[in-house]
């Protein structure tokens, strides 16, 4: 009976598959037991438990292989960062930051020495001026009318000479004149006298005949005295009177030329070549010079311009005059110009608790219109030239204690040396005492630090 019934349902299943028709699937049981739920979802959180403590675990040891890795790595290219001690070729340079300044004597500031109203102006800034060339004017009409006056002063003192020079040459001539007749008169008197004498002696003569005589070559002898004294006067007068006359005239041709100076004051005039920097006054301004003149305009001159650059004290012992240097400014960037070391100024900059020396440099490479006062330079200073000096990097050099150590490789070992330095070059330093040629030194200091010897 059983073997029939399963005969049938095979031949249903086998019927249905012909058919197309999924075979019925089994049902399940209408209600699970909570206590079989329960089970399950706790068997599925320790799985996933299990898991995750398996993947932390996993990358813990990843990490802990990766680092080891890096380490050793690190300490392998620690180990072959190594320079060998070798002679190089030395081109020392100081660089130092600076700016473009005018020269000496290059930048001028115009003013005015006297008093007045500005008449005209004929400056601009950026015009292009030449020496002498008139700037400015002030009102001129006072001065000129002291200069009319000064001149009629001299005109009156040359007057004067002249009647000095015309007149008392003429009243020492008439001295002279008076004096050889009184002189001829005391002659007659004295022979007269020598006359009346001998008469006298003879009973020739009378004695008022003899006093008479005697009084009259008395008269003139003191007349003749008398035009003598007359024509010293006259002569000391004329010297006196001429000097006074020629110094009236000196005076009064030094205060003509005194009122023209005045008077060229009026006109100001450029006393350099160059160009308009500023201008600090207009047409129609009053200007009053005292103890400082007045600022009319501002010259300077862009062809005479140098760079003042600011060197460390570190660094200023190893500067000197003659000295090649090269700069560039911001402006032209691709730029470089050539100068030389002129002059160290022996006074030192400080600013913000640094020490600089002010290095001025001339410059060589034509730069008309193309620097400008204040433009910031960045300055190279070569240094002399060394030739075969023994060189490291500077990185192997350290600094412990005050002195300088590099770590030198020898069978198979770091240990710690002191040495002495001297130039930098970029990124090789000298080595001045403490190495010698073929001397292996590491680039970086080992991981553990090792005690000088």
């Amino acid at each position: 009976m059983s073997s029939d019934r399963t005969e049938v349902s095979r031949g249903k299943r086998s019927a249905n598959r012909a058919a197309g028709t999924p075979p019925a699937r089994p049902r399940a049981s209408p209600e699970l037991p909570a206590r079989a739920k329960g089970a399950r979802r706790r068997k599925k959180k320790k799985r996933l438990g299990v898991l995750f403590v398996l993947l932390g675990l996993m990358a813990a040891a990843g990490g802990a292989w990766w680092w080891h890795v890096q380490a050793a790595s690190n300490d392998l290219a620690r180990a072959v960062q190594t320079a060998v001690v070798a002679p190089r070729d030395f081109v020392s340079s100081v660089l130092a930051t600076g700016a473009v300044k005018p020269q000496v004597g290059a930048e001028v500031r115009v003013g005015a020495r006297i008093s007045g109203k500005v008449e005209r102006l004929y400056a601009n800034i950026g015009d292009h001026v030449a020496k002498g060339q008139v700037v400015a004017e002030l009102e001129k009409t006072d001065l000129q009318a002291m200069v009319a006056q000064r001149q009629a002063e001299l005109e009156l003192a040359q007057a004067k000479l002249a009647a000095v020079q015309s007149l008392l040459p003429k009243e020492i001539e008439k001295a002279r004149l008076d004096l050889e007749e009184r002189q001829a008169t005391y002659s007659r008197a004295e022979k007269d006298l020598a006359r009346a004498r001998q008469l006298i002696k003879q009973d020739a003569t009378s004695e008022n005949e003899l006093d008479e005589a005697e009084e009259q070559y008395r008269v003139a002898k003191a007349r003749a005295a008398s035009a003598r004294k007359a024509l010293e006067l006259a002569e000391t007068g004329y010297a006196e009177q001429l000097r006074q006359a020629k110094a009236e005239v000196a005076r009064a041709a030094a205060a003509l030329q005194n009122a023209k100076v005045q008077l060229s004051y009026a006109t100001i005039t450029a006393p350099i070549e160059g160009v308009i920097a500023s201008v600090s006054t207009e047409e129609g301004e009053t200007v009053a010079a005292g103890m400082q003149a007045p600022t009319f305009v501002t010259i300077i001159d862009l062809d005479r311009l140098q760079v003042d650059a600011y060197v460390d004290e570190v660094d200023i012992g190893k500067v000197q005059v003659g000295q090649r240097a090269v700069f560039t400014v911001d402006a032209f960037p691709a730029t470089e110009f050539q100068g030389t070391v002129s002059a160290i100024y022996p006074k030192a900059v400080i600013q913000d608790n640094v020490v600089n020396y002010d290095v001025v440099v001339d410059i060589q490479t034509p730069h008309r219109e193309l620097l400008r006062p204040e433009m910031t330079a960045r300055v190279s200073i070569f240094l002399e030239k060394r030739k075969g000096v023994l060189a490291v990097p500077a990185s192997a050099v350290q600094r412990r204690r005050g002195k300088n150590v590099v770590y030198v490789v020898a069978d198979g070992r770091a240990e710690p040396r002191e040495i002495k330095v001297g130039w930098r070059d970029g990124r090789w330093i000298e080595v001045a005492a403490g190495l010698e040629e073929g001397e292996t030194v590491l680039l970086q200091p080992p991981q553990k630090e090792l005690e000088l010897p």
